[in-house]
C-alpha cells in the first residue's frame, strides 16, 4: 500500500510503497506521536527503512492496499 509522509518545513512529502498493513502504519505513527518511539520507522516493500522524527511529522496518508494486475485488459 501506498504511504504518504508530510513534514515539516519541506517542500516534498515522502512517497513509499509498505507491505505492512494499515493498521500496523496506523499503530506505528500512533505510537511515535505518543512518545514511545520518538520516531516514525516504517520499512519498504523493497527492504529500505525511512525515519523521521515524530515532532516534524505534518501528516500520514495510508493509500489503499495495492492489487497487482497482470494483462493487459482494459479497466
Amino acid at each position: 500500500m501506498e504511504v504518504k509522509i508530510g513534514v515539516q518545513h519541506a517542500g516534498r512529502e515522502i512517497v513509499l510503497e509498505s507491505t505492512d498493513s494499515a493498521e500496523d502504519v496506523e499503530r506505528a505513527v500512533a505510537e511515535a506521536l505518543a512518545g514511545t518511539a520518538g520516531v516514525l520507522s516504517l520499512t519498504d516493500e523493497k527492504g529500505r527503512r525511512v525515519i523521521v522524527p515524530a515532532d516534524k511529522l505534518a501528516y500520514i496518508e495510508i493509500g489503499e492496499p495495492s492489487v497487482r494486475r497482470v494483462g493487459f485488459g482494459a479497466v
